[in-house]
């Protein structure tokens, strides 16, 4: 049925989501300003609101945001250069479908940080390209990353399969015309997942799916 995979990766393949939010957390609450998990699943996750705008809120300035985030850059790359968690089932999934599709890594994720959870986990030997924030104009909602991973592949639309774990990420693809199917975290739990055309449980149960 499908040719190809587009994986997701943080929240799909790696367990990054909470370390990620710690990190943005401990770099605005340096700065007085408190980042609630409510806010990061409901505005960030669902929409890609930068958890920066609430330090623009509060009359920050260009300057200083851009501080505080570099400031977030450090704590999060010490943080994976330690440890990058890999989902439960993701190496036996990938492993069990890597010689039957082609498959790409379509991140929101700099490749700054693609590089250290690379070296972490050597999840890129699965990937025949990857493509980060580094490669786009515009992120998840928009379809731009996935009509990237489509032009890569020289495939049709229905020739290709997402997997997503959010609200924005599920809206890009299928604006770019793709078939996604979605596995909720625990910090995406709440995202609306009514525009996916599966919400599976665990990756596990990707192989039984499209596998003939």
């Amino acid at each position: 049925m499908f040719k190809a995979i587009f994986w997701d990766n943080d929240g799909v393949l790696v367990n990054t989501e909470p370390l990620y939010f710690k990190a943005c957390r401990k770099a605005l609450g340096e700065a007085g300003i408190e980042l609630t998990e409510d806010f990061y699943m409901n505005d960030h996750l669902k929409t890609n609101r930068s958890t920066f705008d609430l330090a623009r809120e509060q009359g920050f300035s260009a300057e200083h945001i851009q501080q505080l985030r570099a400031n977030k850059d450090n704590i999060y790359m010490e943080m994976i250069s330690k440890h990058v968690p890999i989902i439960d089932g993701v190496i036996d999934t990938l492993n069990e479908l890597k010689d039957r599709f082609e498959m790409g890594m379509v991140t929101s994720s700099p490749r700054g940080y693609m590089n250290i959870i690379f070296k972490q986990t050597g999840l890129n030997d699965f990937f025949s390209f990857v493509i980060t924030n580094d490669d786009i104009t515009r992120e998840k909602p928009n379809p731009e990353p996935y009509l990237l991973a489509l032009s890569k592949t020289g495939l049709k639309p229905e020739d290709c399969l997402v997997i997503e774990d959010t609200e924005r990420g599920i809206v890009a693809a299928k604006e770019a015309g793709l078939t996604c199917y979605a596995i909720p975290n625990e910090l995406s739990r709440h995202n609306d997942f009514s525009k996916a055309d599966r919400v599976l449980k665990t990756v596990r149960e990707l192989p039984q799916l499209i596998l003939n």
